[in-house]
């Protein structure tokens, strides 16, 4: 099937809050960034790669790719990085992954582009087991009007504004692990 082109945008605009503030995308795992495990996993399935980063544009941009902020202010959360990155994006796609999650699966957006076009949906989402995992997500472009007004009127939760559109999941149950994320410092160093 062919496939339309596909922005990916690694989400690092966050505060980190549940790391004690510091900019998780940033923090090393394996002698690396997060964020740059991340992007090169990333990277080869979309045909163009950005980093969504509120702080430290000059660290992200150093990994290799463009770097675009929030519109939305206050670090407004993944939400907010969605809507900066369907603005930013020419691709008729955005393909979504956070920043703390290094073993995101290689054939991520295949399945998220093949649950889209087989549902005829706008959003595809990933779910492993009983798990939503709303952040590794693929949409059209043409959501951005709707989630720029949800965000408007205060929204921020991600799955209250997936209950309004025409999204759907795509299971990944054979790679749960693959969505693995790192939420304390003590993490990054316990063996995985």
């Amino acid at each position: 099937m062919a496939r339309e082109s596909i922005t990916g945008v690694v989400l690092a605009g966050g505060l980190g809050r549940r790391m004690g503030g510091v900019d998780k995308g940033l923090q090393l795992f394996r002698g690396q960034p997060l964020a740059a495990h991340v992007a090169q996993r990333l990277a080869p399935q979309v045909d163009r790669l950005l980093f969504n980063a509120n702080r430290n544009p000059e660290a992200y941009a150093a990994l290799g790719y463009p770097v675009i902020a929030d519109d939305i202010p206050d670090f407004a959360g993944p939400l907010a990085g969605l809507h900066a990155a369907l603005t930013a994006s020419a691709d008729p796609l955005v393909a979504t992954a956070p920043c703390d999650s290094p073993f995101l699966p290689a054939d991520l957006v295949f399945r998220l582009f093949s649950g889209l076009t087989a549902t005829s949906a706008d959003i595809a989402v990933a779910r492993a087991g009983e798990r939503l995992h709303p952040v590794f997500c693929l949409c059209r472009r043409d959501v951005l009007p709707a989630l720029t007004a949800y965000l408007a009127q205060g929204g921020r939760r991600v799955q209250d504004w997936l209950a309004t559109q025409r999204s759907t999941e795509v299971a990944f149950d054979d790679h749960p692990e693959a969505f693995a994320n790192f939420n304390t410092l003590e993490q990054l160093y316990t063996p995985f």
